[in-house]
């Protein structure tokens, strides 16, 4: 049998390999084929989902807190389960919607149930390292079920969504072994939390929420657009291929490194020095350099997102009480799905309004001006960890 932690992480990868692929690569090439259903209602899906989704989770985790932890994930991936089975049934725009809510509404459970619990078990020093691993492989697996999805939708047949039922059902049966409750968030130990440090949560809260919203935002202002103005700075698809691999590898082949430096009580400068080295990173790519420069610029970018992504998660590990993490999360996930729902449109009107330097000089500003928080309000930080 799998630990508690493994059991959730894997749940998890099946639930985000089936949102990512059915929602983003499958629905929109086979509505109208498959289902008979007009192309805009695969769009209606996706937004439909993502907004049920960024509205629960903040609910979710208190869920986490009052119910517990298996009944929490377990409800959500039941419920995410029963709302593709809908889609075995012939369906409506409707129902298709109806559908994609209820998918929305279980799965945002499953994210601050999985975080938190990795938080606790993780050994004390550690926790930025572990939270980082987890994501990142989540992710990694969410990227991957992008391209399976995609691939299937040109069988024709419905295999790809029984595919996706099978694995939703595995995700099901993986939460039954996640502990009931999570030790540092028992009922008492939660109303304790509340009552002794209501001030603490907030404090602690609110100066995470800019880094929640914004690692999403500077992010997603660019991906969408970047094989459109790949041409226009001189790259080839496979020469932006290159690129983005180069900024990758370093980033998550310098992780190990930059979170031990975070877990050693340097969250907050992690963040800081990330968010710096991105927005430098972003100001080079504006002004067009010639494209073997463009290589040396994804470096400091990669540096960045190396500094910024555990730095950033042993931060909350590090500020939050631990009996209230469960509903924190669920709360800055709100943030980073808020960050991850804007960045497209800011990026396309950035694109319209400066062309191709535009995207990159606003995510530039906006990782300075985030940059420049964590130093000026660093004593928030401190009166929220006290």
């Amino acid at each position: 049998m799998l630990p508690p932690v493994g059991a959730a992480a894997l749940a998890l990868a099946c639930a985000e390999f089936v949102r990512s692929g059915f929602y983003g690569a499958y629905l929109t090439q086979v509505v109208d084929t498959q289902f008979g259903l007009p192309v805009t209602a695969a769009a209606g899906a996706w937004t439909a989902h993502f907004v049920a989704d960024t509205l629960m989770r903040g609910p979710a985790g208190a869920l986490v807190l009052r119910l517990g932890l298996r009944p929490a994930m377990v409800g959500g991936a039941l419920l995410s389960a029963g709302a593709l089975a809908l889609l075995l049934l012939p369906i409506s725009v409707w129902v298709l919607i109806a559908a994609a809510v209820l998918h929305g509404l279980g799965f945002a459970a499953l994210w601050p149930g999985t975080l938190s619990l990795v938080t606790e078990a993780a050994r004390e020093g550690y926790q930025g390292r572990a939270l980082t691993l987890v994501t990142t492989s989540v992710m990694g697996l969410s990227g991957l079920g992008f391209f399976v999805f995609g691939a299937l939708a040109a069988r024709g047949d419905s295999f790809a969504l029984g595919l996706a039922q099978g694995l939703l059902l595995l995700s099901l049966v993986l939460t039954l072994a996640v502990p009931r409750r999570l030790a540092l968030a028992t009922p008492a130990g939660a109303e304790a939390a509340s009552a002794a440090r209501p001030r603490s949560f907030v404090a602690g809260l609110l100066p995470l929420l800019p880094a929640a919203f914004m690692q999403t935002l500077t992010l997603t202002l660019l991906g969408p657009w970047l094989f459109r103005i790949a041409p226009q700075m001189g790259l080839s698809y496979w020469g932006l291929v290159g690129l983005l691999v180069v900024g990758g590898g370093v980033a998550y082949g310098l992780m190990p490194l930059t979170g031990r430096f975070a877990d050693r009580g340097r969250a907050r400068t992690g963040v800081m020095l990330g968010y710096a080295l991105v927005s430098a990173g972003f100001v080079g790519f504006a002004l067009t350099p010639a494209p073997w420069l463009l290589y040396g610029l994804a470096l400091v970018a990669g540096l960045g997102y190396a500094f910024l992504t555990p730095g950033w998660a042993a931060l909350v590990s590090q500020v939050l009480p631990p009996a209230q993490r469960p509903a924190a999360w669920g709360i800055l996930m709100t943030a980073e799905n808020a960050g991850l729902t804007l960045g497209p449109l800011v990026g396309a009107l950035a694109l319209k309004q400066a062309g191709v330097p535009g995207p990159f000089m606003v995510g530039a500003v906006l990782a300075a001006l985030t940059a420049s928080g964590y130093v000026v309000f660093r004593r928030a930080f401190h009166a929220a960890s006290t």
